[in-house]
């Protein structure tokens, strides 16, 4: 992932002069469609103002932004905070790296999400874990984080990977994180990673009642030329039974698209991928 360039004021004000957006929502779907914005990390590092205006056009409403944006200075958030105002569009969550979740990082972490209006401080990767219980330690460090998270009117996430939703000692580590986490800790579904892993996404969107409240729609397909380049829509996910599980049990707030590259270039997907979901979702 590259660093995030700093904004310049020049930039950002030509940028946040334009008009707010009116973001349509699929007919009949209340739920908002966002993008993890490292699905266009190339663009936003070159223009970070002009990547989120162009995805706002789109017709996303929600963005993640992740791992760069913990190096921003409160100003830079308060710059951010205010283009997404002036867009009509939120930023829900964050991904974070673990010196997000350190004694030492956590009020970083809690100034910047607080200024950019996010609910959910998600982890986006666990890094090397040892075991079982090395998952189980993970959990309780996150937990202990969330005590001092929740004051803050913010909650903790955890966005799995193929290494959550594959056996460790006969168990998936994935369980093991959701049993030592709190009731409110979110569990952030990546689709894709767990259809590569055979697992079965809607079983565990219904053995997790209420804290699925966000997922990645990203797709996976086998071949060597598709994998995660596949569009979302394109793979083998059951996106109409994950929906359905989601919407009524899941506790889901939001989508959020995300690839990892794709035949086209990173924005074209992007706008071919939401084109994909409304057309899906009626």
């Amino acid at each position: 992932m590259s660093a995030h360039e700093s904004l310049s004021r020049r930039s950002f004000l030509a940028w946040s002069a334009a008009a707010p957006l009116a973001l349509a929502t699929p007919a009949g779907k209340n739920l908002p469609i966002g993008l993890e914005l490292y699905s266009v990390r190339n663009e936003l590092a070159k223009d970070l103002p002009g990547t989120v205006t162009a995805v706002a056009k789109m017709g996303y409403q929600v963005v993640e932004f992740f791992a760069p944006y913990f190096s921003w200075t409160t100003e830079q958030a308060k710059e951010t905070r205010k283009l997404l105002d002036d867009l009509g569009i939120r930023c829900n969550s964050t991904h974070n790296g673990m010196n997000a979740f350190t004694s030492e990082g956590l009020q970083k972490a809690i100034d910047l999400n607080g200024i950019l209006g996010v609910k959910y401080v998600v982890l986006a990767s666990a890094g090397r874990v040892n075991g079982l219980d090395g998952w189980k330690q993970l959990g309780d460090h996150l937990t202990q984080a969330m005590e001092k998270l929740r004051p803050a009117g913010l909650r903790a996430g955890y966005h799995n990977h193929q290494a959550e939703f594959t056996p460790v000692e006969g168990k998936r580590p994935i369980e093991v994180l959701a049993a030592s986490t709190a009731k409110d800790f979110m569990l952030q579904l990546d689709v894709g990673t767990c259809v590569e892993m055979k697992s079965d996404p809607v079983a565990w969107i219904e053995a997790n009642p209420g804290r699925i409240n966000s997922l990645h729609l990203k797709d996976w397909a086998p071949g060597a030329d598709k994998g995660y380049r596949v569009l979302f829509g394109e793979g083998e996910a059951p996106w109409q039974k994950i929906f359905a599980a989601a919407e009524s049990v899941g506790g889901a707030e939001y989508y959020l698209i995300e690839q990892e590259g794709s035949r086209f270039p990173a924005l074209e997907t992007a706008e071919r991928c939401l084109a994909n979901y409304k057309k899906m979702r009626g």
